[in-house]
């Protein structure tokens, strides 16, 4: 495998908000969104056992699916460049009507894009079949990159801290980067609680997809802070976001990670953490998908 797949830790960094200050919390950030500027985040960490099982199995092609602005789809897209695979990927709507930035590097990466409209898109598997029907080069990549092989690449996240944090947190959307986390720190035996902040409306179901890669494993899931549902936004998150960026300089897109640090404040702002507990939030990329949102 390409040398490259093994990346160095990320760093942490520190957090210095108002709330976080008044309620005496230590906060701080881990910057996956610095591994790579287009498999960034938690794609890295999914994708890097995919990709080695894909080559295990001699497979010279990926094939996957996500919307119009998905920084899976770019992830995958620069995978395939970097490592050697032909890639395609099936995107939801209508090609007339996408036309963005994410889409052209995927193009650039050569990625094939196939264009399914939004009714059509939940037919995944007979797509899929359509294009690929006894084609044993392909290696299939589920949406989001969420799988049992993405899991030893995010629990990796764990054997990076060499600090103890009584609480980690990650935006959640697929529940892969959450079922990872919440396995690393089972497997170092570490005192820390993990926390998803579910990004979509409804996302108890997340507990059953979670159930099926780490089993009984402890984590927690906040379900209350989606605004409206996956990729939905409002003026006070939004407000929330440019804030964010102006005052630490780190950039944070309004699907994910402005969604989990946003919950973050209000939590502490409901005492939800106890004086001089230390927190860890994951930066988990994506900033490439959300830019727009922003402006």
């Amino acid at each position: 495998m390409h040398p490259n797949l093994n990346t160095a830790a990320s760093i942490i960094e520190p957090l210095h908000l108002p709330i976080f200050a008044e309620k005496q919390l230590q906060v701080f950030i881990k910057r996956d969104d610095l591994i790579h500027p287009f498999i960034s985040g938690n794609k890295w960490r999914k994708l890097k056992y995919v990709l080695r099982d894909a080559k295990a199995k001699q497979k010279t092609a990926l094939a996957t699916f996500g919307g119009a602005f998905s920084n899976h789809l770019l992830a995958v897209a620069s995978a395939g460049a970097t490592f050697g695979f032909k890639t395609t990927g099936f995107v939801r709507g209508e090609e007339l009507e996408i036309k963005n930035p994410v889409l052209k590097m995927c193009h650039l990466f050569g990625m094939r894009l196939v264009f399914i409209s939004r009714h059509d898109y939940r037919e995944k598997t007979f797509y899929y079949q359509k294009y690929f029907t006894n084609d044993e080069s392909v290696y299939y990549v589920p949406e989001g990159g969420s799988c049992l092989h993405a899991i030893p690449g995010v629990a990796e996240i764990a054997l990076e801290l060499i600090e103890h944090y009584d609480h980690i947190f990650t935006a959640t959307g697929t529940g892969g980067t959450l079922a990872g986390l919440a396995q690393g720190v089972f497997e170092r035996q570490l005192k820390t609680q993990v926390h998803g902040v579910a990004v979509i409306k409804g996302g108890d179901y997340l507990h059953q997809e979670i159930k099926q890669w780490i089993g009984e494993v402890p984590y927690n899931l906040h379900v209350d802070f989606h605004r409206g549902g996956y990729a939905k936004t409002d003026n006070e998150l939004v407000n929330f976001a440019r804030s964010f960026i102006r005052n630490t300089g780190i950039v944070i897109e309004p699907i994910y990670t402005a969604k989990m640090l946003m919950a973050l404040t209000q939590l502490a702002s409901s005492d939800f953490f106890k004086p001089h507990e230390k927190i860890l939030c994951m930066h988990t990329g994506g900033v490439w998908g959300g830019h727009g949102l922003l402006f």
